[in-house]
């Protein structure tokens, strides 16, 4: 996959103090056309970055909230074309800039526009346009930013041994803008766009204001699961609305809790119900239960119910799995050889450990 560049622009950031604070500025160092390009310093440093950036795989529901490249697409209001988009319009132009100096003019403009972010740090920003000719005859453009690298030296001479170096910058934690968005070799979305930054960092969301990201799995499982539960108070406190909104409150408090526990609300044929109709949707969903300790679970919601089962032996719970085979990875244990004894021999031990419980005597205070 090679990509041919028509032109580039080469900027420097600057910010003064702290991440985001006044103090920021830029300059414009070079634009280049391709054939200058070819002969710099700067197609070593970006050559192999386009076919990966195309490369670089992108979920439009990613399974984590927070995830480092993502798909954008450009916001319109009904009824009205990309045109009517700012962020798409500024895209466009360098697109079809007809020159180096009005491309260089256009890029300044997205540098300028990129500057309003919040909390963007110093470093360098290239703004190059590339055609991918094999498959397409319309150009791409790249935006690609490097922060300015820390504490950075290299090695001069014998005597000297090191010299430091004032602005370095890495290709290793590159950030980048691709528009358009290529899912497929030979496939184009002039509605989307492609970003990837540091999955902590906003500054390409808050740089490209008129672009929405799909919700990520986690989010589309909250909203659905609060929508059961909505519409399950609803129904049970139909005539009573204190009651109503009491449960309502209660929901969105447990909802919104970073450690969510049980809450023994719905019979198993509710449950069972429910996630057969996110299953349905998206069958590669999943669940995690941490059961206290080091001792977690990992499964597909699709298992619960079928090979996962949850249970109550008096004040404790219990968590049944089904397998046709288990399997060891690492070290080998003394587990490996066991004899497992039946279900019911296990259910009257746990039962006899939870009778030899309920009468040990409480410790003095």
């Amino acid at each position: 996959m090679k990509f041919d560049v028509d032109y580039v622009s080469f900027f420097v950031i600057q910010v003064d103090g702290e991440e985001g604070t006044s103090g920021k500025r830029s300059k414009h160092f070079q634009t280049m056309d391709g054939e200058d390009y070819a002969d710099s310093e700067l197609h070593a440093f970006l050559e192999g970055e386009f076919a990966r950036t195309a490369k670089r795989k992108a979920e439009r529901h990613p399974k984590a909230e927070q995830v480092p490249t993502k798909i954008g697409r450009f916001i319109v209001e009904p009824g009205y074309d990309l045109d009517s988009n700012p962020n798409y319009n500024l895209l466009a132009r360098l697109r079809i800039a007809e020159s180096a100096d009005a491309f260089m003019g256009h890029a300044d403009e997205l540098v300028t526009a990129y500057m309003e972010a919040s909390a963007i740090r110093g470093g360098a920003m290239f703004i190059v346009r590339a055609r991918l000719n094999e498959l397409f005859d319309e150009p791409f453009l790249f935006v690609f930013k490097c922060d300015f690298e820390q504490k950075i030296a290299r090695i001069t001479d014998e005597r000297s041994l090191l010299n430091q170096v004032e602005m370095a910058i890495s290709a290793k934690n590159l950030k980048s803008i691709m528009y358009p968005h290529m899912p497929e070799p030979g496939m184009l979305e002039n509605w989307e766009l492609k970003i990837h930054q540091s999955s902590h960092a906003r500054y390409f969301e808050d740089f490209l204001k008129f672009v929405e990201y799909e919700k990520s799995v986690p989010e589309l499982m909250n909203e659905q699961v609060l929508g059961f539960v909505q519409q399950y108070v609803e129904q049970v406190y139909e005539d009573d609305a204190v009651a109503k909104e009491r449960e309502l409150e209660e929901i969105e408090l447990w909802a919104h809790s970073e450690k969510r526990e049980l809450q023994e609300k719905w019979e198993q044929a509710q449950v069972v119900e429910a996630t057969s109709i996110m299953v349905e949707q998206k069958p590669d969903l999943e669940m995690k239960i941490n059961l206290g300790g080091s001792l977690s679970v990992r499964a597909l919601l699709a298992d619960y119910g079928d090979r996962l089962h949850i249970a109550k032996l008096g004040g404790r719970y219990v968590v049944l799995m089904e397998a046709d085979a288990l399997q060891f990875d690492k070290g080998i244990s003394p587990i490996e050889l066991l004899m497992p004894e039946s279900l019911q021999s296990l259910v009257d031990r746990l039962q006899q450990k939870v009778r030899e419980e309920e009468k040990e005597p409480a410790l003095p205070y």
